[in-house]
């Protein structure tokens, strides 16, 4: 097969969550465990940084990443869902895995596909982990796909496990509690590795303490040891200054993703960093400083509050659930424009209208979709939103709804596409650019 005939049989033959949502989850690990099996193990040839939580959790993994790079690790990075191209998802210091490892891989393991009928996560899972242990990397960042107990990444014992924050995001699979769903993300805590939780919160503390106690994990949580005490923005860049707690220690970071979002993520890596120090890393505050000045350029992550045109100013960002608009919505707060509309388009298995409640009633809003199964039609979508007091249009895709925010935009407003990956990875930035 060439490498477009591997994608189409992996996209049609896989279920895919992506494209048709909670029926393509397996709600066990075996097919995963399986699967490496056949291949090797290959998820034992390398050590690890599993990372789990509701939102920032993509952010984390890349500036993890960019840290190691930085400090000379051979680094392994697995993400998921790809904007553009699927391989994003499996990286090595920055560079995509080849497409002809993609085709190799799928044809030598094609049998145990049609004997086992694995998902499309589960494949890319094994895929990840072969591809990291063939070419010998020294560590590798893992980031969960959905949950944690039950995903298929959680085959590894890494050296740390991390969960960013619990919020409300997957419901249908998760739970129906904060503490349902934490339980989910905690299952990524194993025997004797150490966690870091980024964000403490009463609701779901407890379930934390006991499942690390239980796998006798030392616990620390990110902001009970570090704080944001200040932030400003110079040229698409957060600066943001840190103190630790109890100490009058202060650092300054020049992050190159700008959004406010970002100082809560900040706090996460820096504790996460902390502890991986201690356990022999060699990685040290220059490196540090050096690699979160540029982690879209060491690893291309984008779809972060990412600005893809001046005057009139678009940006991008993958916010799609009510804890992430809420980010959003802050950040528009502190920002200044004349005038503000919103292209948005969601998928049908989110909490619709506690996102859309959120939203700034004096907006013009661009109602769209993604061209994907999942998607929520743009006319119900719109519908949703006139509940909410959001008025606006709607139209079939995100460039063309983006092309019509800008035949009325002036110079001196700001552009918002949010609401899915979805959305963001169909936006063509060169229909746009100023």
């Amino acid at each position: 097969m060439t490498y477009q005939e591997t994608l189409h049989y992996m996209y049609t033959r896989l279920p895919m969550f992506s494209r048709i949502g909670a029926d393509a989850i397996k709600t066990d690990i075996t097919n995963t465990v399986l699967l490496c099996e056949r291949i090797g193990n290959p998820q034992l040839s390398f050590p690890s940084v599993h990372i789990a939580g509701t939102n920032g959790k993509g952010s984390v993994s890349h500036m993890l990443a960019a840290v190691f790079q930085t400090a000379g690790y051979k680094t392994g990075l697995y993400t998921s869902p790809h904007l553009k191209d699927f391989r994003e998802r499996i990286k090595i210091d920055g560079s995509m895995i080849p497409e002809d490892f993609v085709t190799g891989f799928i044809q030598n393991i094609q049998p145990a596909i049609e004997e086992l009928s694995p998902s499309f996560f589960e494949i890319t899972v094994a895929m990840a982990f072969d591809f990291f242990a063939s070419q010998q990397v020294d560590i590798a960042i893992i980031e969960t796909g959905l949950g944690g107990r039950l995903d298929s990444t959680n085959i590894i014992t890494p050296r740390l496990s991390v969960i960013t924050n619990v919020g409300w995001d997957h419901m249908n699979i998760l739970g129906d509690t904060l503490q349902k769903i934490a339980f989910e993300k905690a299952g990524i805590i194993k025997k004797g590795v150490p966690v870091v939780v980024g964000q403490h919160a009463d609701e779901t503390y407890a379930v934390f303490e006991k499942k690390a106690a239980e796998e006798q994990a030392p616990l620390s949580f990110a902001d009970a040891k570090r704080r944001v005490t200040g932030w400003t923005y110079d040229k698409h860049q957060l600066v943001a200054e840190v103190t630790k707690l109890h100490t009058d220690d202060k650092q300054y970071f020049h992050l190159d993703l700008p959004g406010l979002y970002q100082t809560k993520n900040l706090i996460t890596v820096l504790e996460a960093l902390a502890v991986l120090k201690q356990q022999g890393w060699l990685i040290q505050d220059g490196h540090i400083e050096k690699a979160l000045h540029q982690v879209k350029r060491l690893t291309g992550l984008h779809g972060r509050w990412e600005t893809i045109r001046e005057h009139p100013a678009i940006i991008a960002d993958v916010a799609h659930n009510a804890d992430g608009i809420r980010e959003v919505v802050a950040q528009l707060e502190v920002m200044t424009y004349r005038n503000l509309s919103v292209v948005i388009g969601m998928v049908k298995d989110k909490e619709i209208d506690k996102v859309l409640e959120l939203l700034p009633k004096g907006a013009h809003y661009f109602f769209t979709r993604a061209q994907i199964e999942r998607a929520l039609p743009e006319l119900q979508l719109a519908e949703a939103g006139s509940r909410h007091g959001l008025k606006g249009h709607y139209y079939p895709d995100v460039n063309t709804a983006i092309r019509a925010a800008l035949a009325q935009a002036d110079k001196d407003d700001t552009l918002l596409v949010c609401g899915s990956v979805f959305i963001v990875g169909e936006i063509d930035p060169q229909k746009f650019a100023s």
